[in-house]
C-alpha cells in the first residue's frame, strides 16, 4: 500500500471517529440520564469484573512499552533490560506500599515474561510501538481525563441523589471539585490502551485470522470496559465516551507522526 493511500485511509479514519465523536456525544447530552437509569445493576458480576481488573492490561502494557522504549536506547541487548527491573521494583512498591496486588502483579508478572521471552532479540526494534503506547498513556490516562476529572467534578451516577436532582450533563460540569470525579472515564482509557496493537495488523488482510482476533480482543476489550463502568453506576456513556475518543484520536494521530511521516 502506498504512502499516499495510506495517508488518505487515515485522513478518513479521523474524519468519521471525530463524527461519531460528535453525534454520541450530542445524544448522550440528551439521554445520559435515562441510559444509566435504564442499565445500571450495582450488583452485575461482569460490571464488577470489569471495575476489579479492566485496568490491569493497560497497565502491564505501559510497563512494558516504557520499559521497551527507555531500554531500546541501549546497545548492549542484556543492559537493554535494566528499565524492566525499575518497572518490577514499582510493582513491588505497589504492593508493598499500597497493598494493591492487583496492579503490582500486572507490572510485575508481564514484565517478567515479556523480558524473557525478549532476552535476546534487540528492543530497539520495538521502540517505535512502545513510544506511541508510552505517550498515549501519559496524554490519555494521565494528562487528559485526571485533568478534566477536577475541573470538572462530576457527580457519578452511584453518587447520585435520590430523585437525581443534582445531575449534570457533560457540556454543563458543576466545576473544580476533588471528592466526586466522574468525567471521563479513567477505567475506559486504561481499556483503549490496548488500541496501538491495531498498527500492528493493519497491513495484513482483513481475513486473516492474525488481524481478526488482535482486533476482536483489543475493540472487545475497550468496550467491555466501559461498558462494565456505565453498569456498575460508576461512569456515564458521555463519560466512556471522550476518553474512548481521545484514545481513538491520539493513537491515530501518533501513528500518523511516528509512521507515515518518517516515511
Amino acid at each position: 500500500m502506498s504512502e499516499k493511500t495510506n495517508w488518505s485511509m487515515v485522513s478518513k479514519l479521523t474524519l468519521i471517529v471525530l463524527a461519531s465523536w460528535i453525534i454520541l456525544a450530542i445524544i448522550f447530552g440528551i439521554f445520559d440520564l435515562d441510559i444509566s437509569i435504564a442499565v445500571v445493576d450495582g450488583t452485575s458480576a461482569w460490571g464488577n469484573f470489569g471495575a476489579d481488573y479492566g485496568e490491569l492490561p493497560g497497565w502491564a502494557l505501559i510497563g512494558i512499552a516504557l520499559a521497551t522504549f527507555f531500554g531500546g536506547n541501549i546497545k548492549n541487548l542484556k543492559l537493554q533490560k535494566i528499565p524492566a527491573l525499575i518497572i518490577i521494583v514499582i510493582g513491588m512498591l505497589f504492593i508493598i506500599v499500597d497493598s494493591d496486588f492487583y496492579t503490582g502483579f500486572s507490572l510485575i508478572i508481564p514484565m517478567i515474561i515479556y523480558t524473557i521471552i525478549t532476552w535476546n532479540k534487540d528492543w530497539k526494534n520495538y521502540r517505535t510501538l512502545a513510544g506511541i503506547i508510552s505517550l498515549l498513556a501519559v496524554i490519555n490516562p494521565l494528562l487528559f481525563v485526571q485533568i478534566t476529572k477536577i475541573l470538572c467534578g462530576r457527580v457519578r451516577f452511584r453518587n447520585l441523589d435520590p430523585g437525581f436532582t443534582n445531575f449534570t450533563p457533560w457540556f454543563l460540569p458543576p466545576g473544580l471539585s476533588l471528592d466526586d470525579l466522574s468525567f471521563p472515564s479513567g477505567h475506559a482509557a486504561m481499556g483503549w490502551m490496548l488500541l496501538p496493537f491495531l498498527i500492528v495488523v493493519k497491513d495484513r488482510k482483513i481475513k486473516d485470522p492474525y488481524r481478526i482476533v488482535v482486533t476482536v480482543l483489543v475493540i472487545g476489550w475497550g468496550l467491555f470496559v466501559g461498558l462494565s463502568r456505565i453498569v456498575v453506576g460508576a461512569h456515564y456513556a458521555s463519560d466512556v465516551l471522550f476518553s474512548t475518543g481521545m484514545a481513538a484520536i491520539v493513537t491515530i494521530l501518533l501513528y500518523k507522526r511516528s509512521y507515515l511521516k518518517r516515511k
